[in-house]
């Protein structure tokens, strides 16, 4: 009987019997795996283009990793892509630069839908064979200019607005769960001649159905979202 290999690290299960005087080469590459699965760090260049993960049945492989590192600079919007055959968790983290084009980066089961990742975070992907959850355990920072705008944030985006220039629009996300937050702060202290908007992208910001100008220099705002009454709504808004 041929070997058979577990779901979700696709290490060897070999048949009682078979397979004889190999057992010591596959014990070994199943534990090369399991330190894999464990302890695994990769450094994934995505310059260039998205990546897909590999999961190979017997052998140690990309998607196995515990701990991805994504990095270079985006020419365009780019996912990472983990097969749509195991339950996985891993952790992820954003290296990359995105620059003035406002690129995004994301995460998805080879069949199931993107899940964003904020500038600069760490983040927990869980993965059910089918769709993937994304928890950020470390926030980043994107560092913003008129060159960006209008700049559309993702939940869990922390965002340094620079409006020494010009005005700067900030859209929320079009969609948003209850807790989702965004944090928006003054980077230079020019608000107060260089407004920002915080474009509310349909859904309500304080119960009102408007957007929102800050106008108070070294002002800083973090909004978390409710409900599709409250929408977004103030967690902290400070005022230097």
């Amino acid at each position: 009987m041929a070997s058979t290999y577990s779901t979700n690290a696709q290490l060897e299960i070999v048949a009682t019997g078979e397979k004889a005087g190999q057992w010591g080469g596959i014990n070994n590459t199943n534990l090369q795996i399991l330190e894999q699965t464990a302890t695994g760090v990769l450094d994934v260049d995505i310059s260039a283009g998205s990546s897909t993960l590999v999961l190979t049945d017997g052998a140690t492989s990309t998607g196995k990793n515990i701990y991805l590192r994504l990095y270079g600079t985006l020419a365009a919007n780019r996912t990472v892509t983990m097969p749509g055959t195991a339950k996985r968790v891993w952790i992820m983290k954003d290296d990359t630069v995105r620059g003035t084009s406002n690129r995004t980066l994301g995460v998805l089961t080879a069949s199931g839908t993107e899940q964003p990742i904020p500038p600069g975070a760490t983040v927990l992907c869980k993965s059910n064979g089918s769709e993937t959850v994304v928890t950020v355990l470390e926030k980043g920072y994107a560092t913003i200019t008129d060159a960006n705008s209008p700049y559309t944030a993702v939940a869990g985006a922390q965002i340094l607005a620079n409006t020494t220039s010009t005005v700067i629009t900030v859209t929320l996300p079009a969609a948003a769960s209850t807790g989702d937050e965004v944090t928006i702060i003054d980077a230079r202290g020019t608000w107060g001649s260089n407004n920002l908007t915080v474009d509310r992208n349909g859904l309500n910001i304080n119960s009102a159905a408007s957007n929102l100008t800050l106008s108070n220099n070294g002002q800083s705002i973090t909004l978390v979202y409710v409900d599709a009454t409250r929408g977004w709504a103030y967690k902290t808004n400070y005022t230097s």
